[in-house]
């Protein structure tokens, strides 16, 4: 079993700065892809960002310029840098990873969840 835990989340003024991390741990072979979707309330979880091990890196047209994904491959961890923040990236922040097991077949991890509030 696989687990993403992230952190970095909270209450942040527009214009403002956060960095997320997701840490996965457990019963891993190797990472293909990791990345960040979100949710706002009363809409669909929207992909933000994926940083996948080919060196592929993907963002959302709304966030470009604002947010950075890395990741540290000896630690498991992807980090989301947020800058410039406004009230329309307020949701909930998901990690996500697809994993390649013991068995050898890739699966798709969520994490928990992080909120993360633009607000004045």
């Amino acid at each position: 079993q696989v687990q993403l835990v992230e952190s970095g989340g909270g209450l942040v003024q527009p214009g403002g700065s956060l960095r997320l991390s997701c840490a996965a741990s457990g019963r891993i072979f190797s990472i293909n892809a990791m990345g960040w979707y979100r949710q706002a309330p009363g809409k669909q979880r929207e992909l933000v960002a994926t940083d996948t091990s080919g060196g592929s890196i993907k963002y959302v047209d709304s966030v470009k310029g604002r947010f950075t994904i890395s990741r540290d491959n000896a630690k498991n961890t992807v980090y989301l840098q947020m800058n410039s923040l406004k009230p329309e990236d307020t949701a909930v922040y998901y990690c996500n990873a697809v994993v390649t097991g013991a068995d050898y077949y890739p699966r798709a991890y969520w994490g928990q969840g992080t909120q993360v509030t633009v607000s004045s």
